[in-house]
């Protein structure tokens, strides 16, 4: 049985392939790079989601939902879930998606669907808590989004991949992902550190966040329908998901509120203070799918692929990532550095204000600064800098000790 710790390496190691290969991608503008970069594009994104955040979320629920006695069985599927991602790794970025690429991409799909079996099969979750209906409908979602890339093959095959559903089946898949895997993956998770620390939550107040976050995220799917400018009936279906998820996040509001002071008093003030930029963060990403559910918003947005790149990065390196450090760090996974937070912020924050800033320039017609493609690159070349010295710190602790968390 592989260690839980260097379960949860392995995760953060992708995470470090990922961000190198995002400074990859920022230098193209910059210099001449012996790559295609759609390829490294493909790579980039699997890795990120499939290695990084998908190994750490599912090497979470690992360590804290799964029977003991089950645990041996767990590494096959470990290491058969490796094989996909290191397949998928040496793959893309020399064929793009082809016959290996997507042989590896189909195996991954059988890995989740296997680990949600096993998942059902030995969790030890009380089925009625919280924490275990955000968990298990953040796994039902994962399957959900698998439709997507199983739709995509009979696209291709059949309308070509300039077919508006080829686009629309790959926003299926994403939508799925970040607002349905992960965003309930990680309430989960959350809810779960509020029941470890002993602090009571209201438990009407939850059920009522649950439904309508399920809800928004079924409807705000449309949100990702609406660059074809569809028929009146998708903007209507699209604006419900906004309205339920705005009315979702008044109702967290007022969870927050009562749990705010417990939790600051559980939690290191770093942590904290972590936990409630990630709570803004979580704000902002909401505010923005509101006003994509507004017609002339959604067409620009849709024109402008820095706000749609500063978006999923908002999702992705500050919800996602983020709480994944705090997570990890909190159940006795990670040791997480201060300073190596800091710099990962540092990159995050300063690469999310310039990306909307040319997003804005675009949408306004006024010229960007000087040199921005060089900028853009040192500041986000700081990402990769704080994940390697998280990675370094761990990788002491880990391999300095045959010491094994059970």
């Amino acid at each position: 049985m592989i260690k839980i710790k260097i379960q949860s390496f392995y995760s953060i190691s992708y995470f470090l392939i990922a961000a190198s290969l995002g400074i990859l991608l920022r230098l193209f503008p910059v210099t001449n790079v012996d790559a295609t970069y759609k390829y490294i594009v493909h790579t980039h994104s699997h890795i990120a989601l499939l290695g990084w955040v998908y190994i750490a979320l599912t090497t979470l629920i690992f360590h804290l939902f799964i029977q003991k006695e089950a645990r041996k069985k767990y590494s096959y599927i470990f290491w058969a879930t490796q094989i996909t991602i290191l397949g998928m790794l040496l793959s893309f970025p020399i064929t793009g998606y082809a016959l290996y690429s997507i042989i590896f991409s189909t195996l991954f799909l059988i890995c989740t669907y296997w680990f949600y079996a096993f998942f059902r099969k030995h969790t030890t979750c009380v089925k009625n808590t919280f924490s275990y209906k955000f968990i298990n409908t953040s796994l039902l979602f994962l399957v959900i989004s698998s439709i997507g890339p199983w739709a995509l093959g009979i696209i291709m095959n059949t309308l070509g991949n300039t077919s508006h559903l080829y686009k629309n089946a790959i926003y299926f898949y994403l939508h799925f992902q970040y607002n349905g895997w992960f965003i309930f993956c990680l309430l989960g998770l959350f809810i779960f550190l509020l029941e470890k620390h002993e602090i009571s939550i209201n438990k009407k107040a939850f059920s009522v966040f649950y439904k309508l976050m399920i809800v928004s995220c079924c409807f705000t799917l449309f949100l990702s329908f609406l660059w074809i400018k569809p028929s009146i009936f998708i903007y209507i279906l699209a604006f419900l998901g906004a309205v339920f998820q705005l009315i979702a996040l008044l109702k967290f509001q007022h969870i927050i509120n009562s749990i705010k002071a417990d939790l600051s008093k559980k939690t290191t003030p770093f942590i904290y203070q972590v936990l409630q930029f990630i709570y803004i963060l979580f704000i902002f990403k909401i505010v923005l799918q509101a006003i994509t559910s507004i017609p002339c918003f959604a067409e620009l947005i849709s024109q402008i692929i820095d706000f749609v790149i500063g978006y999923l990065h908002l999702t992705f390196l500050g919800i996602a990532s983020l709480s994944l450090f705090v997570f990890l760090k909190e159940f006795g996974l990670l040791k997480l550095s201060k300073f190596w937070l800091r710099i990962y912020l540092t990159g995050f924050i300063l690469s999310e204000i310039l990306l909307f800033y040319k997003g804005f320039c675009i949408w306004q017609q006024i010229s960007i600064i000087d040199n921005y493609y060089e900028i853009l690159v040192l500041v986000s070349a700081l990402i990769p800098i704080g994940v390697l010295g998280i990675c370094i710190q761990n990788s002491i602790s880990i391999f300095s000790t045959r010491q094994e968390l059970r």
